[in-house]
């Protein structure tokens, strides 16, 4: 299993960044990777979606359990079904000095060892770029001035 990490330093506080994360059905409005999220099952700690996002215009779509630690700020997220053969990581925030600094953990799988041996490096650095489209989206909605 492949693994990467990303960090960004949003200008707000660690709740608000939190509780903007924890709405990942508007992520298609701000993000623009991501064609569509739908919460098929919510809960009280957390929530079951279903996702569709675009990785150099070719879909992939899955499902994921995700587990809100509200006191602890921390999503973690695992894949119950889709493209991928695994796919689970964590979303943490952490307040600096009126900052929040926001970590994205990704542990992945695609399932077919040929490919992963072939196109590793470029996979990793999609994930990656993916990743950090997705912390730069919610940093830029986060910072937007309210109306």
């Amino acid at each position: 299993m492949a693994y990467v990490e990303t960090s960004i330093v949003v200008e707000a506080p660690a709740r608000v960044v939190y509780e903007l994360a924890k709405q990942q059905e508007r992520f298609p409005e701000f993000m623009p990777d991501v064609e569509s999220v739908a919460i098929l099952e919510q809960r009280p700690n957390g929530a079951i979606s279903r996702w569709k996002t675009l990785v150099e215009e070719a879909p992939i779509e899955w499902t994921e359990e995700d587990l809100f630690d509200d006191e602890g700020l921390r999503i973690d997220y695992r894949l119950l079904e889709g493209d991928l053969d695994q796919f689970e990581g964590s979303w943490t925030f952490a307040e600096r000095s009126g900052s929040t600094h926001v970590v994205l953990s990704v542990n992945y799988d695609f399932g077919v060892p040929t490919l992963a041996e072939l196109i590793g490096p470029t996979l990793e650095k999609k994930v990656r770029e993916n990743s950090e489209m997705m912390l730069a989206a919610l940093k830029r909605e986060a910072e937007r001035p309210s109306s």
